[in-house]
């Protein structure tokens, strides 16, 4: 129970891996709250497996893309909970497609999620988050390797490891310690480990399988504890050794 006590909000937390960590940080003594941009039905279920297990959830619905809904939605979560301890920016989404295939919509669709969600996010929570606090940035390996039809995504991922290493140094007086977590490829319903691109992206990784999202979720845990009281402004890549 090393987050005993705490507060936590995790942005995209119905399902995968955000479910996970919210299931996680739960069972280690936190209160959570999550967001979700429309699955009502699976941020549901995963506030009754916290309930089912003793623990405290709620779940408030908000679209990272759009700042009015992304800001509503932190500050219901900061209210429910009584202030905030750990931020968990988990929400993203992808769309491969190579560059003669890209369009302003996709990428405009993809930064706005991934990166200026997170700024949105992140400045809300900031007047009620408590000095000492945690904010953990769900980035990816593909912010750092080149895969094809990927650039666009990539480079949003690329953002979100810089966003941390410059916050990490905007609130360091304040003892708030911000650091990214990189997944490689993790067994999700959205990329589960039995598909053909599966097989294909295993063949990258060392460790010869894909990842479980409990393995992300338990990173997360780590670095929301006390045992990483001097780590900031650092990527954890999670990968199986593909980006050693």
């Amino acid at each position: 129970m090393s987050l005993q006590g705490k507060k936590a909000l995790v942005t995209g937390g119905s399902r995968g891996i955000g479910a996970a960590i919210a299931k996680r940080l739960a069972a280690d003594g936190a209160a959570v709250a999550i967001t979700y941009a429309g699955n009502k039905a699976a941020a549901d279920a995963t506030v009754a497996a916290i309930e089912g297990a003793g623990g405290t959830a709620f779940a408030f619905q908000a679209d990272a893309a759009d700042p009015t809904s992304q800001r509503a939605g932190v500050q219901q979560a900061a209210a429910a909970l009584g202030g905030l301890d750990i931020l968990i920016h988990n929400a993203g989404v992808a769309e491969f497609s190579a560059i003669g295939d890209d369009t302003d919509e996709t990428f405009d669709r993809q930064f706005g999620v991934n990166v200026k969600g997170l700024h949105v996010g992140t400045r809300a929570a900031l007047p009620h988050l408590n000095d000492g606090g945690r904010i953990i940035l769900i980035g990816s390996v593909s912010g750092e390797l080149a895969f094809p039809a990927t650039a666009v995504y990539s480079a949003t991922k690329a953002s979100v490891a810089a966003l941390a290493r410059g916050w990490a140094k905007d609130l360091a007086s304040r003892n708030i310690l911000v650091n990214t977590v990189q997944p490689g490829p993790i067994d999700t319903d959205m990329n589960p480990a039995d598909s053909e691109f599966a097989q294909q992206m295993t063949s990258f990784v060392p460790l010869g399988r894909y990842g479980k999202v409990e393995e992300i979720a338990g990173a997360v845990s780590f670095l929301a504890g006390p045992d990483a009281s001097y780590i900031t402004g650092t990527a954890l890549t999670i990968d199986g050794g593909a980006a050693a």
